[in-house]
């Protein structure tokens, strides 16, 4: 398992790139950055600050969206960080949650992120397309194009990254729900005659370390509430007994969600989410059970862990990390 973070762009430049270094060095591979570019500060440049300030961590957004910006300019975007960074750009992009919803606007079809995630490809590799109606390419842009992770809960978006993504993002940490979504990636896969076992999985959660699970709960209580908002969006679009009921039930208490408290810790989002939730949603609790989690999701198929590294003490969590959950899971897989 490989393992990586995501920032929430709301902290000083400074803490961002020093967070980065910090990750990298401590064994990160790769580092990410949320793109809500109406809650928090602009994503790119920030990606062009890590991309020089790295010199192994693979890069990218969790997740952008197409509709926020044209996709021929987030192409354009990853094509000019991949020269930066020498080929370390990961695209991350899922139909739009927070920088759509904060202005009032709805996700996008899985159509539309299916066709722009092969526009997306054929651009940044400096092929020539028919963009509506008219010729365009990226003369200046060659090579492979990034990686694509796709994120999303529902089966019609997780058959669609098994068909096209080098990688699925999956928002929990919950080993029985990872491996009921990984079901629909590998229908979607084996539909398009390829190897299931080839596509990336990421599971992305907060963690908080601590013998006292209340206080460790306190820390990532936002986290269900953040998702809460794509399980909404899923009992919209289907029956009832399409869903796993470890998924749904515990939104049936939500109130409004304020997308002005976006991801905040103390936040009154998180009221409605049970310790229950929490627990299965995150990691929580002292480093054996940090360990004990991260080796189940291993055994369902997740290859990369990414801590969302925004609940407090995140120069701390990195530490630990570094000391004392990744090298015993680094022992297990060499062994």
């Amino acid at each position: 398992m490989r393992f990586g973070i995501t920032i929430k762009p709301d902290m000083s430049v400074q803490r961002i790139l020093a967070l980065t270094r910090q990750a990298e060095s401590a064994g990160f591979e790769y580092g990410w950055i949320f793109d809500s570019h109406v809650l928090w500060l602009e994503p790119y440049p920030l990606l062009t600050l890590m991309a020089t300030n790295t010199r192994r961590m693979r890069l990218g957004t969790c997740v952008t969206n197409p509709a926020v910006r044209d996709v021929t300019v987030t192409s354009s975007l990853f094509a000019t960080l991949n020269l930066i960074s020498g080929g370390r750009m990961q695209l991350g992009i899922g139909r739009g949650d927070s920088s759509r919803r904060v202005l009032g606007k709805k996700p996008v079809t899985s159509e539309r992120l299916e066709q722009s995630v092969n526009t997306f490809r054929k651009l940044t590799a400096g092929k020539k397309i028919d963009y509506e109606g008219r010729p365009a390419q990226l003369v200046w842009a060659s090579g492979s194009p990034p990686p694509v992770w796709i994120a999303g809960y529902g089966p019609k978006v997780l058959e669609l990254a098994g068909r096209v993504a080098d990688g699925v993002i999956l928002q929990f940490a919950d080993p029985d729900l990872i491996a009921w979504c990984l079901g629909f990636v590998k229908q979607g896969a084996e539909a398009r005659g390829r190897d299931f076992k080839m596509i990336e999985v990421m599971a992305a959660a907060p963690v908080w370390v601590a013998d006292d699970l209340q206080v460790a709960r306190e820390h990532v209580r936002w986290f269900p509430a953040l998702v809460s908002n794509h399980v909404v969006d899923l009992v919209s679009r289907y029956k009832p007994e399409e869903l796993p009921r470890s998924l749904t039930s515990y939104v049936r208490n939500r109130d409004d969600y304020d997308y002005l408290h976006h991801c905040e810790v103390e936040s009154d989002n998180r009221n409605f989410v049970s310790d229950e939730v929490t627990d299965r949603f995150c990691l929580v609790g002292p480093v054996e059970a940090h360990i004990e989690k991260l080796q189940a999701l291993a055994r369902v198929g997740v290859t990369q862990f990414n801590i969302y590294l925004m609940c407090g003490q995140e120069e701390d969590t990195l530490e630990i990390y570094r000391q004392q959950v990744l090298p015993p899971l680094q022992q297990v897989a060499q062994a």
